[in-house]
């Protein structure tokens, strides 16, 4: 067969509940400590940040989280997305294994990023919150608060990287479009923005600072809270809607994967279409393998450590337990800005340490290749983060091809390039140079993690 096949379900089959992994998990989370104690916290100390139902939902247990129906409501704008079978990706191959992709570049932002910011907006809302602050790398996170921000009633204030927001003019223009004001980071608005840029003004920013600013302004005023785009248990809880779509597509295909793969910046869409297919396997079921592809030039989990860090560059956040390149790094300016960030979320770098799942690291021509290739055999102009989930299952393919095995490989392709021609164009004129990180700026980023004595 060639084409493409697609693989659709009704709005009544899609998802009522979101899955938790924490429910799973052969060994549970390593706690959360006080930035200034480093003690244990608790609800209270996160209550400046967050609604207390996001709280809750970052701390629970239980396996299903029931969706509210308004949430649910507004994902049928876009929701179920479909899964396709790949056959001219195959075919451009000539490998025997077949592929599937999860697309989630129909959302009204152009990527995964709505099923998080539309439930956090409602939330926010619900706790009679008026305004949120937040950051943004690439733009598809701060497009999806500001689109949920407009669809509740939300005054949103993006903190977006610089060398992201000069990168990427439309993202900034669809923001605004949505009611958002977005700035560049670091800015003069943010006491912390005024002293990074006193000691470097052409700095290029990094998603740690912005989150300092975003943080440092929400803890302000009582009617402002901050919303994360990645990283925290409940924003990879609320990604799962994605895997599990697929997990009820690939039944409807007569196929199950072999392997999962998807691309990782802070975690939460590799956590959306790969966590479902993780605690299935932990109940029971078929256990593939689950391979994450991040940017060689970030490379968090492949050359980070396992550690106590910060979420952010001035120490604001709590502390938390993941592959670190240390909060102080700041990553080259290379095109996937939405995988520009110093750390892994906790549970994504909690179930590598579990080996529950392996990562690799790719340059930023070499998935530049891979997209290309997709898209001219199967249409869709990915995302410059998505290019490293294309070239991972392409790896997997070539892998397959010359092991001579028919595997089944499904990915996610977390977002559409639409915004991202100006990279593209650089890549076919031969200008997309390759970013790489200084080594002696990781080592010290690193020598400066905090001491922590683990808690028992």
């Amino acid at each position: 067969m060639s084409g493409q096949t697609k693989f659709l379900l009704q709005e009544s089959q899609m998802p009522k509940a979101w899955y938790n992994l924490q429910a799973d998990l052969p060994k549970p989370l390593p706690a959360v400590l006080h930035p200034g104690t480093h003690q244990p916290v608790g609800p209270d100390d996160l209550a400046p940040l967050f609604p207390m139902e996001l709280i809750l939902q970052e701390v629970s247990t239980e396996r299903e989280i029931d969706i509210p129906e308004p949430v649910r409501e507004i994902y049928q704008l876009w929701r179920p997305a479909p899964l396709f079978r790949a056959h001219r990706l195959e075919k451009a191959l000539g490998t025997p294994a077949k592929i599937f992709y999860k697309y989630e570049g129909g959302s009204p932002a152009g990527s995964h990023k709505p099923n998080t910011a539309i439930p956090q907006a409602f939330y926010n809302q619900q706790a009679g919150i008026k305004r949120l602050t937040t950051e943004t790398g690439a733009g598809q996170w701060g497009t999806s608060l500001s689109f949920a921000g407009s669809l509740f009633d939300l005054e949103v204030l993006v903190f977006q990287v610089r060398v992201s927001y000069d990168q990427k003019p439309y993202r900034r223009a669809v923001m605004e479009t949505y009611g958002a004001r977005c700035l560049p980071s670091p800015s003069n608005e943010t006491v912390y923005g005024r002293s990074v840029l006193a000691q470097r003004p052409d700095h290029p920013g990094s998603l740690g600072i912005a989150i300092s600013e975003a943080v440092e302004l929400a803890v302000q005023r009582d009617d402002t809270k901050y919303a994360l785009g990645s990283v925290l248990n409940h924003v990879l809880l609320h990604q799962t809607v994605i895997g599990l779509e697929a997990m009820e597509q690939m039944q409807m295909a007569d196929a199950w994967p072999d392997v999962v793969v998807g691309c990782t910046g802070g975690g939460s869409n590799f956590a959306g279409i790969a966590f479902p297919f993780i605690g299935h396997g932990l109940r029971g079921g078929p256990k593939p393998r689950i391979v994450a592809v991040e940017p060689a030039a970030c490379p968090s989990l492949t050359r980070g450590k396992y550690a106590y860090d910060y979420g952010d560059t001035a120490h604001m956040t709590p502390l938390t337990k993941m592959h670190t390149l240390g909060s102080t790094f700041t990553p080259p300016g290379f095109h996937a800005g939405g995988l520009r960030y110093h750390g892994m979320a906790p549970m994504v770098s909690h179930a590598k340490e579990l080996g529950l799942m392996e990562a690799v690291a790719y340059t930023q021509n070499q998935c530049f290749e891979a997209g290309v290739l997709f898209a001219r055999t199967e249409g869709i102009v990915p995302a410059p983060e998505a290019n490293h989930a294309v070239k991972g299952a392409i790896e997997e393919a070539l892998r397959c091809k010359r092991e001579g095995k028919s595997e089944t490989i499904l990915f996610g392709l977390c977002g559409h390039g639409h915004f991202d021609m100006a990279a593209y164009q650089k890549y076919f004129a031969g200008e997309l140079k390759e970013e790489s990180y200084d080594e002696k700026e990781l080592a010290m980023a690193l020598s400066g993690l905090p001491s922590v004595a683990e808690p028992a």
